[in-house]
């Protein structure tokens, strides 16, 4: 492919598409609920101590399960491959390009 057929035949696509980009808002969406539960369980006062609510089920278990989820789902949304339509342009691009090289 020739510098001026790659200005005739631009990619039309970015990496992501709008599939991607909802996966990604809800990986944060989940990532930022996982942070929140994480909050708190502190003292207001330096002399009393709350072992049950620092050490809550929520804070320990649920939380960082909840962001370890997350992150596997923003890993999801940026590994995903696109639509085939994308992928079937691209493969119908690199054919016409490879046509005239096996003529010659």
């Amino acid at each position: 492919m020739t510098y001026i057929n790659a200005m005739e035949n631009p990619i039309k696509h970015f990496g992501f598409n709008s599939q991607n980009y909802k996966w990604l808002l809800i990986g944060l969406a989940i990532n930022i609920l996982g942070y929140i539960l994480m909050i708190g369980g502190g003292s207001d006062d330096p002399a009393k101590f709350d072992g049950d609510e620092l050490f809550s089920t929520t804070r320990i278990t649920i939380a960082p399960i909840l962001i370890l989820a997350g992150y596997v789902v923003i890993f999801y949304a940026i590994m995903k491959r696109g639509s085939s339509s994308i992928s079937s342009s691209i493969s119908a691009e690199k054919s016409e390009t490879e046509a005239p090289k096996k003529n010659k």
